[in-house]
């Protein structure tokens, strides 16, 4: 791919504007969404979302297809107005404030780019958008992702338009990234190559909000997570406190066979499947009791697989199911 610098056009200066005087900025959440709805004459949408999304964190929104997620990303972004509630960045409402909004790098779900021009012209003509662009870091992304800056955007595949939109959404190094299903189409490879920018940005103090209906994508990157159903908020979790709550599967292999009620009556085990000198226990949090109830017990091998935050998602959705949403 070629290195060629992008070519630099007039791009305003930071904007000032939207900062706050009266109140020391750093101190301020990125992202402050308060009793947000947005309903659609079928009476689908979203209803009354709060949550806070503070900097330097990567923050989920969690969901199954049809949850309500883009529509609270664009209704966040004043893309669509709200019916009620309010988003603010930085403490300033977003709403008719384009300025604020410069602060702000976004991938869309539903990304489409079939022009003629390059991905090259169309990041050019992007940045007359945002307060200011580095070049040198817009290339290295390109380079990252393995992205064709040269080739036509109508030429190129799904995967390949959203990898320049993923670069678009970077590239002015914005305080605040919003990402809906962003590794939609990418491949394994380049998927591991966002998740290592996403921790990049979180070490460089900045934050990220992306939407994902795939449980270990938000399991890997999140710190904390809200998760939609039917267009209203279920719940609002750390990503460790999930896990302290979620299913662990341990293989134990005995020297000798072992009494199979002693292991059930053990805090925390939820079942036990015994047969001859090997078991398998499902247990519940943490397994702290259960490793003192081995300590009884010549162990052969141990084997502990990763907790399962499966079931543990699929609770918030077990009463009245998920209706659809837009």
């Amino acid at each position: 791919m070629s290195s060629t610098a992008l070519p630099e056009l007039p791009v305003s200066g930071p904007i000032t504007s939207s900062r706050v005087a009266s109140v020391d900025e750093s101190t301020l959440p990125a992202l402050d969404v308060s009793n947000l709805s947005k309903v659609f004459p079928n009476g689908r949408g979203i209803h009354n979302l709060s949550f806070t999304v503070e900097r330097g964190e990567i923050f989920g929104l969690l969901g199954p297809n049809g949850a309500g997620k883009t529509t609270t990303i664009r209704t966040v972004l004043d893309f669509i107005r709200p019916t009620a509630g309010v988003a603010r960045f930085f403490g300033v409402d977003a709403q008719g404030r384009p300025d604020v909004r410069r602060r702000v790098g976004f991938l869309p779900g539903d990304l489409t780019l079939r022009n003629r021009i390059t991905g090259r012209e169309w990041l050019a003509f992007q940045s007359r958008l945002k307060d200011s662009v580095d070049w040198e870091l817009t290339n290295e992304l390109g380079e990252r992702f393995g992205a064709d800056l040269d080739e036509p955007l109508r030429n190129l595949s799904t995967g390949n338009r959203r990898k320049i939109g993923l670069v678009n959404a970077f590239m002015h190094a914005p305080d605040l990234v919003i990402l809906d299903e962003p590794t939609a189409g990418l491949d394994p490879i380049v998927r591991q190559e966002f998740y290592r920018l996403v921790t990049e940005t979180r070490a460089s103090g900045r934050t990220v909000l992306l939407s994902s209906h795939v449980l270990p994508e938000v399991e890997r990157v999140c710190d904390r997570v809200a998760i939609i159903k039917a267009g209203e908020l279920a719940a609002i979790e750390k990503i460790a406190d999930l896990k302290s709550r979620a299913l662990r599967k341990l293989e134990i292999r005995f020297a000798e066979q072992l009494p199979e009620q002693a292991l059930r009556d053990v805090e925390g085990v939820r079942a036990v499947e015994a047969n001859g000198s090997s078991a398998h226990v499902t247990v519940a949090g943490s397994i702290d009791p259960l490793i003192k109830a081995l300590a009884q017990f010549e162990i052969t091998d141990l084997i502990s697989h990763e907790p399962n935050l499966e079931e543990e998602f699929l609770s918030f959705y077990e009463e009245g199911g998920n209706d659809e949403q837009v």
